[in-house]
Order: structure tokens, then sequence, then C-alpha cells
């Protein structure tokens, strides 16, 4: 390990960092003094887009995204600006047509995004080709993703075959993503030199300090040969979120890899979000319990955010009392699905229906329409093949579907932009009412009312609100 190696560094402070602590709550006022800052540091990218941001700038905090990400580019040109990309299911809940993917990858990349990071919930290439495509036509780096999970069939061969997989389709660099913070050093370090050995393209880590094993995990996968790893600065670092930047350089350039960070500049950026971070906790949008790890994660594999949103169902039903019956729950539901990787948007479809479960006292006897459109195939394919009894015990003999489920979508962007009609005042407008029909279209109203008359118009300050987002 002596020879001097780079080790490229993704900051996650402007994205998975404040949505994994605090639901992706930081507005752009708070990260506009600091972008020149970061933009001196010397990342290899800044993760600012992308994920929940998209939603909770519309729905909390009546910010344009769009605006959010130019505006984050005219402060931060120099760094390559990176975002997360759940495939053909865009940052909404659903697949969406390929044309309607085909405009979100242009505009986005019109507006600043350098790397997309593109990942499918179920690991089903089918819904990476659309968008990779996309992509490949803005002359962006398409980084293909594998959400990391374990079960019976989530093994290193599984993995070095979808790699192998994503390489052939003409992915730029291949990211592990451990949304639930359950990848040890052991397994890490065996992934990564077994992906090595079928690739040729950058490998890049991405884990979360749930379960108090990442910065482990990290310097386990620098050691077998990964290229980057994504942290985030020290205020908004641990607990449900990622490892330390600071630490993480400090710690690798005394191994003797080479960090190209500046550590007077991180300093300075660590500072000012010391008093950001103070700000979120006094008014209660942070809380102390998101800063701690949990060791349960690595038994039932549920990623901060997911904790977090089955506290807050339970809380509402009150019903905190059987927090540790849905917890054991959730692996149980897992298994019945055919073992999905637990993040967006399985990871909500399966909590709320280990909560659902739990609630009722009876196992499916309430079931969403989310999980039954899983079964028939909407999603893509389960990992693990789910059992014909179970299937037909909650959709009958309804047909799967058995192709590229964006196959059976007509193009949409035409229609949507017709059915948004005046409110939409470009191409931007009618992907926000395309990812969020409801929630965008109240905000572009709001937008409308303020536009026409400004008193009126006011969006009332929001109170803090605890139900914590999705990764």
């Amino acid at each position: 390990m002596g020879e001097l190696r780079k080790v490229g560094f993704t900051e996650t402070v402007l994205r998975d960092a404040h949505q994994s602590l605090m639901a992706t709550r930081m507005t752009l006022a708070d990260m506009e003094p600091i972008l020149p800052v970061l933009d001196q540091v010397g990342f290899d990218s800044l993760e600012c887009w992308g994920g929940a941001t998209f939603d909770a700038c519309i729905r909390f905090l009546k910010e344009n995204p769009w605006e959010r990400l130019r505006r984050i580019k005219e402060l931060a040109p120099n760094t390559p600006l990176q975002m997360l990309l759940r495939g053909q299911n865009l940052l909404g809940y659903r697949h969406y047509a390929d044309d309607v993917v085909e405009k979100f990858v242009e505009k986005s990349a019109e507006n600043g995004i350098d790397i997309f990071r593109i990942f499918d919930a179920l690991n089903d290439c089918r819904n990476l080709a659309a968008a990779l495509k996309a992509v490949k036509k803005t002359g962006k780096e398409a980084q293909l993703t594998i959400a990391y999970t374990t079960s019976e069939v989530h093994t290193v061969a599984y993995y070095q075959q979808l790699v192998e997989e994503m390489t052939a389709m003409g992915a730029d660099s291949i990211c592990i993503k451990d949304m639930a913070g359950i990848l040890t050093p052991t397994k890490g370090r065996e992934l990564v030199l077994t992906l090595k050995s079928v690739t040729d393209l950058p490998i890049i880590v991405h884990t979360h300090c749930t379960s108090g094993i990442a910065s482990m995990t990290y310097q386990a996968v620098i050691e077998a040969g990964a290229s980057r790893i994504d942290t985030a600065i020290s205020p908004f670092s641990e607990g449900t979120s990622q490892p330390a930047t600071e630490s993480m350089a400090l710690v690798l350039q005394e191994a003797g890899y080479q960090v190209a960070l500046d550590l007077e500049k991180l300093n300075e950026a660590a500072a000012y979000f010391r008093k950001i971070k103070d700000k979120y906790l006094d008014n209660g949008t942070l809380e102390a319990k998101m800063l701690t790890p949990d060791p349960r994660a690595l038994i039932y594999q549920v990623p901060g955010g997911m904790l977090s949103n089955m506290y807050s169902q339970l809380s509402a039903a009150n019903a905190l009392d059987k927090y540790e019956a849905v917890l054991q729950e959730v692996p149980k539901v897992r298994a019945d699905l055919g073992y999905p990787p637990l993040v967006t948007p399985l990871s909500q479809m399966v909590g709320t229906q280990a909560t659902m479960n739990v609630i009722a006292g009876e196992r499916y006897q309430m079931v969403s329409n989310e999980v039954k459109a899983y079964l028939v195939g909407e999603y893509g394919k389960s990992p693990v093949a789910i059992t014909e009894d179970f299937r037909r015990q909650l959709v009958g003999d309804t047909p799967v579907i058995d192709e590229r489920p964006a196959n059976r979508l007509a193009p949409e962007f035409a229609k949507l932009t017709a059915e948004i009609g005046d409110l939409a005042e470009n191409e931007e407008d009618v992907l926000i009412y395309a990812l969020f029909p409801q929630v965008g279209k109240d905000y572009l109203l709001k937008r409308q009312s303020a536009t026409s008359n400004p008193a009126e118009g006011t969006v009332a300050k929001e109170q803090p609100i605890k139900i914590y987002g999705f990764i």
C-alpha cells in the first residue's frame, strides 16, 4: 500500500447528508454563501441534486428545483455537479415514458448536472437503459449503480454479473450504493476486488454510517482499489449520513494515498455548516436521534430514512409500542416480495406493508396498490422469483408483465404539456408537473398567484416537519 494512489471524494452535504439527517430541508439560501468555498476544496464532484431534493423543494421549501441547480452551478462552476437518478422512475415514484426520461436528462444536463448516478431499485438493468441512452446523448458521465443488499441471491457472483452487464451497456463508471450502511469491510473488500477483475471502469463506493461501520468499510474498499468515496462535511456527517470528509481525508493522507483536498477550505466549510446545523437543531428539523448509529441495520437492513418514516407512521397511528415488531416484520415482507433492495421506492413499499401487517394484526389483510403493482411486474423483475401462491393471494389472476415495463408506456410529454397548460412557463415546469402531478400543480398555481398578486401569493413559513426523507 506504499504507492501514491489518488483517492477521490464526492461531497454529499448538498444532497444526501441533509436528506438522511433532516428530510432534505436545507434551503438554497443556506447553501449559497458557502458554495464558492466548496468549489475550491478539490472535490471530484458535489452531489447536490436528485434523490428527494426535487420533491422537497416544491413540497416543503417552495423553491424551484431547477433554479436551485442553476444557482449551484453558477456559484460552483469548477467542480462537477452530480445527481442521483432512479432510472425509469426519474425522481418520482412510478415509471415514466421514455420521452419524459430523455427530456428530464436533457434539461438536467443543460442546467448543470455533469455526473448522473443512475440506479434501479430492483437492479433490473432494463430500467436503466433509457436514462443511460439519454445521458450519453448529452455527453455527460453515466454512472451506473448497483443497489447493494444481501439475501440468498445477492452474492458477489450476482454483483459481478450485474457489473459485467452494466459495463457492456456503456457505463462510464460504476457505483456501489449501500443505502442501508450494511456493507461490511470484509464484504466490501471482496466485492471491489471481484468487480475490478471484470471491469476497468472507476468504482465509486457510497455507504451510510447507520450501523456504525462505514469508515472501516471505506478503508477496506480503498485498499481493494476503489477510486472514490462519498463523504459529508463533518457537521452533517455520521448517524444516518456518510463518514466525515475531513476525517477520511486526514486518515487516507496519512496512509499514503494522494488526497487532493484543500484542508483549510474544508475547515472553513465545516465552520460554516456548524452554524447551519445548530439552526436546524434549534428549530427541531434535525433531531439528535438521527445522529447516532443503530447496529440493528445490520440485522434488519433498514436504511435510516426508512427507519424514521416507519417511526412517524407508527406515531401517527398511536402505535409506537409496535416499533420493534415492525422492524422484525420488515425482513419477512422483503422475503415474501422476492428480496428487493430497500431503496426508493421499494423501501417505502416494504416499510409501509410491514407497518400495515403489524397494526392490522393480520399479515396482508391490507395491501397497498404499489405492492400489487410490484407483484405484477410494473416495477420490473424481482431478484428472487415470488411464489405463485403468494402472488395469487394478493393480486388474483392478474397477468404478470415479463418485458421492460416502460415498453408499455406511450409517449406522454406532449400530453402532460397540454394538461398543465399555461401554468407551465417552460419545459422544466412541465417536468415539475410530470414528476409530482398534484404537488407540482399546487406549486405552479401558488407561483402564478404570487406573480399576479404578491400579497395573496405569499406562502407562510413552514413549521418543522419531523418526517424523514427517502434515500
